[in-house]
């Protein structure tokens, strides 16, 4: 089979700004920009932060129906990136400029435009993650597509991640309210410029198209639920999901009060985020020889140490923070490519036999389950803060109790560490890969 122009494969890829933006942070910044900005006591924070985005659980597949059913020239998928991309942006920028004022008024404004975000999200990323499966039927291919797509995500998880508490504190005092909203606008514009350049970078794209899938939207989530294989990767990767989301939001946390140091949180990312751009091409080498769900297990176990690692984050042990945060990162690389990798070929092995297109609804379901874990995760984060009598404020200045410093770093380490680890047993039964695997060398 031919293999894709390069610049489709890095046009495609441009995506992943967009993705790895606003996956990370909102994860990053929106809990703690709730409990210390805005003075909203931390299991309401986690509530806030959790309901939008468990709102995508609901209309990603919707959305995936939707694109499923487009018959746009330009596309079965490409008009929604731009359209919903856009639309992400600006609800974005709105987030962060709300009134610093009461807190149920100031929860209500960040309510209402995160669920605006998430519904912009939901009909960018769904065709975004649809789209690898229409435009190869390489199993090859499709690894080399998303090791260009991982590789712009560390970046674009490194940029924003690294830089946006960076913009906080810069353009406020200590992580004021003022300094989110500068964030959000710098945010909102780098969220513009991966959507564009994802859109006009797949325009030469090849699109094998299927025949669209007749029956209801319940009809075909009763199908794609049937599919062992899909169960077995989706349940795998949104309990992964969790385990992230966890981790995301305590890393300011950690920076703040277990190491002391706001400038914490930027080595963390750079420490977390580096390995993965080294050894994401070594990761595509691996899938090539031995496989993806092979190569999916041993990243997965470096998440596990890495994450059962950091906690002994402390002010005392930073050097050793650092490099169990890169370890964190060597997983992480992987976990990212393997599962983007094999998706497309669960859901296009489900349209060579059916001979229906149901990609859309496969990563409709698949996107609501990764966006579904990463809202659990800083609600799960949240409650342990409770638990531990974490303490909010509106300055950042009070004082947290032993508890409460013991919490975060069970959340941010050995909580994400046990999810990580059960997700390990059900990968194991995954079997497609080897299916495919057979008839590729054939």
């Amino acid at each position: 089979m031919s293999a894709l122009d390069p610049s489709v494969r890095r046009g495609y890829a441009l995506g992943s700004v967009a993705t790895g933006t606003f996956g990370t942070v909102p994860g990053l910044l929106l809990l703690p920009y709730l409990t210390d900005s805005l003075g909203i006591t931390a299991i309401v924070a986690g509530f806030i932060v959790f309901v939008p985005k468990a709102w995508d659980g609901v209309l990603n597949p919707i959305a995936g129906r939707i694109s499923d059913r487009s018959t746009s020239p330009a596309g079965r998928r490409r008009p929604f990136l731009l359209r919903g991309g856009l639309a992400l942006a600006a609800c974005f920028a709105l987030l962060f400029a709300g009134p610093v004022g009461p807190p149920v008024v100031a929860g209500t404004w960040v309510v209402v435009w995160f669920l605006a975000c998430a519904t912009a999200y939901a009909f960018f990323q769904v065709p975004y993650v649809a789209m690898p499966a229409e435009m190869t039927l390489d199993y090859r291919e499709r690894t080399k597509l998303m090791t260009w797509r991982v590789v712009v995500l560390a970046l674009a998880i490194l940029l924003s991640g690294a830089t946006a508490p960076m913009v906080v504190n810069a353009f406020g005092d200590e992580g004021t309210a003022k300094g989110y909203r500068f964030m959000g606008v710098y945010i909102a514009a780098i969220l513009a410029l991966g959507v564009y350049g994802a859109w006009r970078g797949t325009r030469n794209a090849p699109e094998h198209r299927v025949e669209t899938a007749a029956g209801s939207l319940r009809d075909q989530l009763r199908l794609v639920s049937a599919v062992r294989d899909f169960r077995i990767l989706l349940l795998t990767f949104v309990l992964q999901a969790v385990g992230v989301g966890a981790m995301l939001a305590g890393v300011a946390y950690v920076a703040d009060d277990l190491l002391d140091s706001a400038a914490a949180a930027t080595i963390l990312f750079a420490a977390f985020v580096g390995p993965a751009l080294l050894v994401t091409p070594l990761w595509e080498r691996y899938a090539e020889q031995r496989g993806k769900k092979s190569g999916y297990l041993i990243a997965s176990g470096f998440l596990v140490l890495g994450a059962a690692a950091l906690f002994q984050a402390r002010a005392e042990q930073t050097v050793a923070v650092y490099l169990a945060a890169a370890v964190v990162g060597i997983g992480y690389a992987g976990a990212q490519v393997f599962p983007m990798a094999m998706l497309p070929d669960v859901a296009a092995r489900d349209a060579a036999v059916s001979g229906e297109n149901r990609i859309g609804v496969f990563t409709g379901v698949w996107t609501a389950g990764e966006t579904l874990g990463l809202a659990i995760g800083p609600g799960l984060f949240a409650v342990i803060l409770a638990i531990g009598g974490y303490v909010s404020s509106t300055d950042h200045t009070a004082v947290q109790p032993e508890s409460a410093r013991t919490a975060i770093a069970i959340g941010f380490s050995l909580v994400p560490a046990a999810l990580i680890a059960a997700s390990m047993l059900f990968l194991r039964r995954y079997a497609l890969d080897d299916d495919l695997k057979v008839t590729h060398e054939l």
